[in-house]
């Protein structure tokens, strides 16, 4: 079973969805509050469920509505995804993934794991 673990950040607040093996699978953004941020881990639950993938490692790729994972390629080649919401706002983020396989267990992971997650502070 997954967790988000809440924690205190330079400006703010932050969460990490882990998984139960305890792999990070996707950070926040830094939120200015920590309501704010468990309004963001509420977010991520709502939305990843919901969400399809669009794959803009592929030529032509076909846009997705939001909510929406996007998997693509960053500037040292390496796989990552982001979770966007309803509203377009990123709410979840990847670590570089090397296979893109990879990358798509990581999407899964979120979905399966985010809904059920408990909430803790570090």
């Amino acid at each position: 079973m997954g967790k988000f673990v809440v924690s205190e950040a330079k400006n703010g607040f932050k969460f990490n969805l882990v998984a139960g093996n305890g792999e990070i699978i996707g950070v926040s953004e830094v939120y200015s509050s920590k309501a704010a941020c468990l309004n963001g881990v509420k977010s991520v639950q709502t939305n990843a469920a919901a969400a399809n993938i669009e794959d803009q490692t592929t030529a032509g790729y076909a846009e997705e509505k939001h909510p929406k994972f996007e998997l693509y390629t960053d500037k040292a080649g390496e796989f990552r995804f982001r979770l966007k919401a309803k509203n377009g706002e990123k709410i979840l983020a990847s670590e570089g993934y090397k296979a893109k396989a990879s990358c798509k267990n990581g999407i899964e992971s979120v979905c399966k794991n985010a809904a059920e997650a408990s909430v803790v502070e570090a």
